[in-house]
């Protein structure tokens, strides 16, 4: 167990160090921070279909937009004591049974109209998702909270009662929240929000404006944010994000990949920035377990030590990535790093299909461009794949297509996925547990104990405990290959200071050197 707690906080150190550089390469310090000028970004937008309801709103401009206008509970963050770092709250006290979190509230938040945030206002944004409906990724709170018997105390204090004991409710709680106000039902430009900027202009497809929040609490501390407006526009291609940028009609473009990032940074007058862990998507790969032969272990674990995980990073990539160990969530502090990294071992694949009669298997892995990178990433998994004797091909879907009927998708016996960073614990029982259809098939019972068991276990050599068993069955037996984590990558003017990824781009901080 030493070892283990000396591991766990050298990657805490090092996530930290990580940090600590990104925001440096990103620009200066608050401290050094000039005020005024307006920012002009662009992002991966959905045309006529955008909306100001972030509820609903799956691109990353809709994300964006929607954390320049909105208030948010906290961020994840490995480093924090609490492991996140709050915003509009002052903390969260978690009772000793851990059956009740108690939320404080900022006596200084208030929205542009003057109000002031209450503990009503953040009872009926974490509501929200069930009321009004909203994408799954922000429905946690709800499932694992009774917020229909939530206590109001006062206008800053609000206790809410877990549906059963769990030490994760923090990163719960703040992993997604965004505040609205209370009975908010419809989202138009003119609604009160407590964020940084204010919205002053929204046209779908096109883009939006935004002027700076003058009532926002950050402002007082030192904190930004330190641009008079910010502009956000819609262009859903990233050859022509990454022109408007050189062309000089932008400051900052997101996604740009790592091809044109290295572009970008041969030429003075731009920067690169990119998120650190967590914040990084998974890319990965599931077997089927209803599909013949991955019902035998022995194959599902050929086809993990068949990435060449390295390749991966350094060829797709081009070093901005990291390595993965066929286990979600890297970097948060419930990630079993202590597990031994698998190799890259072609010779023991090749054993193990043929110990279980999968020699020259033939197989279709079905991928798609939904994300900067997958298909790169799955192009180079079946030529490993070849490598141990599968026939292995490719099926490349249409851009928006492969998870466009979800049904179908999770029917299919072998695909590309890819997942937004969330924390291991919570993320298995939000998604995971009893044979849900995203498990393609790898229904266990026991592994849903022990996940159980570690997020409800008041002692942390208890919860650290199961929490590595669970991930070291999923490990040794699970049907997912996890090679790669990709942060998301981001190109600007160099004179752009301040912007930070976790794990989409944030204007609160930003300035114009």
């Amino acid at each position: 167990m030493t070892r283990h707690i000396h591991r766990r906080a050298f990657l805490r150190s090092s996530l930290y160090a990580a940090g600590l550089a990104a925001l440096t390469a990103c620009g200066s310090t608050p401290a050094t921070a000039r005020r005024g000028g307006t920012l002009r970004a662009a992002f991966t937008g959905g045309g006529a279909s955008e909306t100001l309801n972030f509820l609903t709103g799956p691109t990353a401009l809709d994300s964006v937009r929607a954390r320049a206008m909105h208030g948010k509970l906290g961020t994840l963050d490995p480093a924090a004591p609490d492991g996140v770092r709050y915003s509009v709250l002052e903390g969260i006290d978690v009772s000793s049974d851990l059956r009740t979190y108690t939320l404080r509230l900022r006596k200084d938040v208030t929205f542009t109209d003057g109000s002031a945030l209450t503990t009503r206002d953040v009872l009926y944004s974490l509501n929200a998702p069930v009321l009004l409906g909203a994408l799954p990724y922000l429905k946690p709170p709800a499932q694992n909270f009774d917020l229909g018997a939530a206590r109001i105390v006062d206008d800053l204090t609000l206790v809410l009662p877990a549906k059963q004991p769990i030490a994760d409710g923090r990163l719960v709680l703040c992993q997604s929240t965004l505040v609205v106000k209370d009975a908010t039902t419809a989202f138009m430009p003119d609604m009160p929000t407590c964020g940084p900027f204010r919205i002053t202009e929204f046209v779908p497809g096109q883009g939006s404006t935004l002027a700076r929040h003058e009532g926002f609490y950050g402002l007082a501390l030192g904190r930004g944010p330190y641009l008079d407006s910010l502009e956000l526009r819609s262009i859903p291609d990233s050859n022509a994000r990454v022109n408007a940028l050189t062309g000089g009609q932008l400051d900052f473009v997101g996604d740009i990949g790592p091809v044109k990032a290295r572009t970008l940074e041969a030429n003075k007058r731009f920067g690169v920035s990119s998120g650190q862990l967590p914040h990084a998507t998974s890319f990965g790969f599931m077997m089927n377990l209803a599909h013949k032969p991955f019902d035998d272990v022995r194959v599902r674990q050929a086809f993990k030590l068949a990435a060449d995980r390295e390749g991966m990073v350094r060829s797709v990539l081009f070093g901005r990535g990291f390595v993965g160990n066929d286990l979600p969530s890297l970097g948060f502090a419930d990630y079993a790093a202590e597990i031994a990294q698998r190799p890259h071992d072609v010779q023991r694949a090749r054993a193990l299909l043929r110990e279980a009669g999968a020699e020259g298997m033939p197989i279709t892995l079905t991928t798609g461009s939904d994300v900067a990178g997958l298909v790169e990433v799955s192009t180079l998994y079946i030529e490993n794949l070849k490598e141990i004797g599968v026939q292995a091909t490719l099926d490349q879907r249409p851009p928006g297509q492969l998870f466009a009927d979800i049904k179908s998708y999770y029917q299919l016996p072998f695909t590309a996925t890819y997942s937004p960073p969330s924390p291991p614990l919570s993320g298995y029982a939000n998604t995971r547990t009893a044979g849900a259809p995203s498990t393609f098939g790898f229904n266990r019972p026991d592994i849903d104990a022990l996940v159980l068991r570690a997020r409800s276990a008041t002692d942390p050599a208890q919860r650290r405990e199961a929490a590595v068993q669970a991930q070291r069955l999923m490990w040794e037996e699970g049907n997912s290959v996890l090679p790669v984590f990709a942060p998301t990558i981001n190109g600007q003017a160099a004179n752009v200071q301040g912007v930070t990824n976790e794990p989409w781009a944030d204007f609160s901080g930003a300035f114009l050197a």
